[in-house]
């Protein structure tokens, strides 16, 4: 997948990672589709506003009718309600689930039709370490996450008949908006989308932006004692 003279859909464009890749395929030649719920959020000079929400199938099916040029997609929308699984609101469950897992099918099953039109192109799913591991007081958010991740495989597996690239991104905590309130060390998202985009064009189809990731994907071997010690 080459980045100049794409043509890119971002989701969730307008600010955090995905304003990163937005700003950086653009430095690269691309033409890029700022996907977002407000589209007038939208303040990155070059880019293409467009309307957007994940969790509307008519939204969606809008935004595939109003481009047809689109060669990568980079399903990058999400949500993170910190919802628990045995305590939290049952609509902050439905939120992470219909963000991360349906959100990024609805996406990928609109302008999959239009990346086969146009070569194949690519996609790139924004996953987490998250989708390897879960956290007890964020369990929703997780296993969204992990839904998301195996989504992510099964697709790779049936979109490559027509060609299309699939690519997942793992990452720790970036420092953006969504999880301002995390004392933990963040990464810098502008680095996270360069080495997704460098490894997305070298056809990586599964990138790992840190040591975290690494490490958390190399204690899947282990099983539930690796990765959960406490119960070892």
């Amino acid at each position: 997948m080459q980045i100049a003279g794409s043509t890119a859909l971002v989701t969730g464009a307008n600010r955090g990672l995905g304003r990163h890749f937005a700003e950086q395929l653009l430095a690269g030649g691309a033409t890029v589709y700022a996907g977002a719920r407000r589209p007038e959020s939208v303040d990155l000079p070059g880019a293409i506003p467009i309307a957007l929400d994940i969790t509307d199938e008519s939204s969606v099916a809008a935004a595939a009718a109003a481009t047809g040029d689109v060669t990568l997609v980079i399903n990058n929308a999400g949500s993170s309600t910190g919802a628990s699984l045995l305590t939290g609101p049952m609509a902050d469950i439905d939120l992470e689930m219909r963000t991360h897992y349906f959100g990024t099918l609805a996406v990928t099953r609109a302008f999959a039709p239009q990346l086969a039109a146009n070569g194949g192109g690519a996609i790139l799913n924004v996953l987490s370490v998250l989708s390897w591991i879960s956290l007890a007081d964020s369990g929703a958010y997780c296993a969204a996450k992990s839904a998301q991740w195996s989504l992510t495989n099964a697709l790779r597996q049936e979109l490559a008949a027509q060609g299309t690239q699939v690519s997942a991104l793992h990452v720790g905590y970036m420092d953006t908006d969504m999880v301002r309130h995390v004392t933990a060390a963040k990464h810098d998202p502008a680095t996270v989308a360069k080495l997704a985009l460098e490894e997305l064009q070298a056809g990586n189809p599964e990138i790992l932006a840190d040591e975290l990731s690494h490490t958390v994907r190399a204690g899947l071997a282990g099983g539930v004692a690796a990765l959960y010690p406490q119960f070892a």
